[in-house]
């Protein structure tokens, strides 16, 4: 059984509502373009990051929270205006973050195994 929660939302929206009902808890968030229907995303650090940062999620604290959020299809993340680059000042995919937290891994460091446990394990 795993120590951790894990959430699945898609666009910000959904992203918005996970946080704030959980607010209190630890909460890492990875961000990542859409998926098709072979469950291939559009990004391709993405797809060669996912495997890394899961295989990192049995360091995550107990109690914690970790969301991985969907953040829209290539059109929409190309958008300088869209919410996740305005609000929550994301500068690429993919992106693994503590929420509330500076601590933020972006693209090319979520393939560094070691950089994503110590983000696990940090308090």
């Amino acid at each position: 059984m795993a120590q951790y929660e894990e959430v699945q939302v898609h666009g910000y929206e959904e992203f918005c509502r996970a946080v704030s009902e959980r607010v209190g808890k630890d909460v890492f968030v990875y961000f990542s373009g859409d998926k098709d229907e072979q469950g291939s995303s559009w990004c391709p650090d993405c797809v060669k990051a996912e495997p890394v940062v899961r295989g990192q999620m049995v360091h995550l604290p107990e109690g914690s929270v970790f969301v991985y959020c969907l953040v829209g299809d290539r059109t929409y993340w190309k958008n300088p205006n869209n919410e996740f680059k305005k609000t929550v000042k994301l500068t690429g995919v993919p992106t693994l973050l503590r929420y509330g937290t500076p601590q933020k891994l972006v693209e090319e460091e979520c393939f560094k195994a070691d950089l994503v446990r110590m983000m696990f394990t940090e308090e």
